[in-house]
């Protein structure tokens, strides 16, 4: 008897998805609720679960092909799976020259297991790295490796060389006059297709504008410092910057209306509450989960929020809900180290603040060069909504405000 597996309900206004991922091949064993597949939305990857327990049957799609909501993706057959293979007893110490001999051939089936099951942009980061995907451990569902494996593996041994099993899963490349020289074409992730052109809108569409300012982060430095451990202790997250600038444009907000608003047809909409996405790096590419009503909530619990969230992307559990709505949106570049940016709108959002790394400049302090942690803020606006006056003294009173924290506590 067979149990069809069909493409469950993804969201609000989302339709289709792609296969990403198949989690179990024909003949595994299957439980109840376990995952099957990884399908890719325009927001998240969202996992397909069993409907019954049983043996996995026909894979009715591919990998890459585009689905709806309610086809039928695959079949549950009942039965019991494929039982994972018993561990040998060891060999007799005069059988071990015999026993050695399979090992190859054992090794080889492993690896080319372990690059089926990597995602494209994975496997594309272990072929230019030139590793041994059998060799690293992934921190991924079910240990499936993820970007941050391959890279951390990467900068611990540089110079590995590939291993002929992932060389002979690897597409064969293409002719070029030069020996070692070689592309490779993968088709791009949905996410990846709805960033591509979601941004390309927003520069076509808004009347987009960057203004810049700096900021001295000596008193927020200071008081992360001073309360870093009691903080901890209290709350259970740790205090970070984002917390404190998520605090500052809930202040300038109030103030400047227009940048935490939105254009709707030849209506302008504005929000009395901050719903903040916050740019956040996951496996499969960079996503903006929502910190709701940020305006109302404490250090702690944005922090809290944050790191959740933060979480929840890298283990690619972020569901739609997640990842609908919000009102601004704050992108920390300075995390990879970047120094300046010109970030773009995320529509139908209004404004951007940028923020990049921190580092020792001299700057002018009462008459005198100093040493001080400076760092670049960007905000990026639609100039038919804000206007230049408007954005100035909104990043004005960012910097404000972070260079003396206690405006944060008495709304000035």
């Amino acid at each position: 008897m067979s149990t069809e597996v069909k493409v469950p309900t993804l969201g609000e206004s989302v339709t289709e998805a792609t296969i990403g991922e198949w989690l179990k091949q024909p003949g595994d064993a299957v439980a109840v609720d376990e995952p099957i597949a990884s399908l890719e939305t325009d927001k998240v990857a969202v996992e397909v679960p069993s409907p019954v327990a049983g043996v996995m049957g026909q894979q009715i799609v591919a990998v890459g092909d585009t689905v709806n909501v309610g086809a039928v993706i695959a079949t549950i057959e009942a039965g019991e799976g494929k039982a994972a293979p018993a561990p040998a007893a060891a060999p007799a110490p005069a059988a071990k020259a015999e026993a050695a001999a399979p090992a190859p051939a054992a090794r080889s089936e492993e690896s080319v297991d372990t690059v089926t099951t990597m995602s494209p942009a994975v496997r594309r980061l272990v072929l230019e790295h030139g590793l041994d995907p059998t060799k690293i451990k992934g921190s991924g569902k079910d240990g499936r490796l993820t970007k941050e494996d391959v890279l951390a593996a990467a900068n611990a041994a540089p110079d590995t060389a590939a291993t002929p099993a992932l060389a002979a899963a690897a597409p064969t490349p293409a002719a070029s006059g030069a020996p070692g020289r070689r592309e490779e074409r993968v088709k791009m992730t949905r996410m990846r297709q709805t960033i591509a052109k979601r941004l390309k809108s927003a520069q076509e569409t808004a009347a987009m504008l960057t203004t810049f300012n700096d900021c001295d982060m000596s008193a927020v430095i200071e008081t992360r410092e001073k309360y870093r451990d009691s903080f901890e202790k209290k709350h259970g997250v740790r205090l970070g910057f984002m917390s404190f600038f998520t605090k500052a444009v809930a202040l300038a907000a109030h103030d400047i209306p227009s940048v935490n608003g939105r254009i709707d047809g030849d209506e302008i909409v504005y929000y009395d509450y901050l719903d903040v996405s916050i740019a956040v790096s996951a496996p499969n590419g960079l996503v903006v989960p929502i910190v709701r009503n940020a305006e109302s909530l404490s250090f702690a619990g944005i922090e809290k929020a944050i790191a959740d969230l933060g979480k929840r992307a890298k283990e690619g559990t972020l569901t739609m809900d997640d990842m609908t709505g919000g009102t601004f949106t704050i992108s920390n570049g300075g995390v990879f180290g970047g120094l300046m940016s010109t970030p773009i709108i995320n529509p139908p959002q209004s404004a951007v603040l940028g923020l990049h790394r921190i580092e020792d400049r001299p700057v002018v302090r009462n008459g005198e060069i100093v040493i001080r942690p400076m760092m670049y803020l960007a905000l990026s606006y639609d100039h038919r909504l804000v206007d230049g006056r408007e954005a100035v003294t909104f990043l004005k009173t960012i910097k404000e405000a972070i260079e003396d924290p206690t405006r944060l506590l008495i709304d000035l």
